[in-house]
């Protein structure tokens, strides 16, 4: 995979939002005239988001059963660390901790745009398990 796309109504203040809370790194930034840019991040792992301005958006992104791509799991080695460093950071999780489809545990919370994202802890000998949780 090379990279994930996020439409966003304030592309601006959603890279910011990814680079201050999930310390995500500024790749490349390109020009959208008129509009704001373009920018790609890189998160902690690897994974690259392109955030870009939209046209249109639906005000339900935050259901998880809504149609298409639903939310964007985090793997974390403790699900109780990541949620207090990320809560000192201003993130709100109005979820408690539940089971892991495939094992483990998850936690969900949203960011300013309302995408949803969630932290999972996979148990030794998981078959998610990346070995540098």
């Amino acid at each position: 995979m090379e990279h994930l796309g996020v439409a966003a109504r304030d592309p601006v203040g959603l890279a910011e939002w990814y680079v201050r809370v999930l310390e995500a790194e500024y790749v490349f930034e390109c020009e959208n005239p008129g509009k704001p840019p373009t920018r790609f991040l890189r998160l902690p792992g690897g994974l690259v988001l392109e955030i870009y301005p939209t046209t249109h958006h639906l005000g339900d992104t935050g259901i998880n059963s809504l149609a298409g791509w639903r939310h964007l799991a985090l793997q974390v080695a403790s699900v109780e660390s990541a949620r207090d460093a990320l809560a000192q950071r201003g993130v709100s999780f109005p979820e408690t901790v539940k089971p892991a489809g495939g094992g483990g545990r998850v936690l969900f919370f949203q960011d300013p745009e309302g995408n949803l994202l969630h932290l999972v802890e996979r148990p030794d000998g998981s078959v998610f398990a990346r070995g540098d949780g």
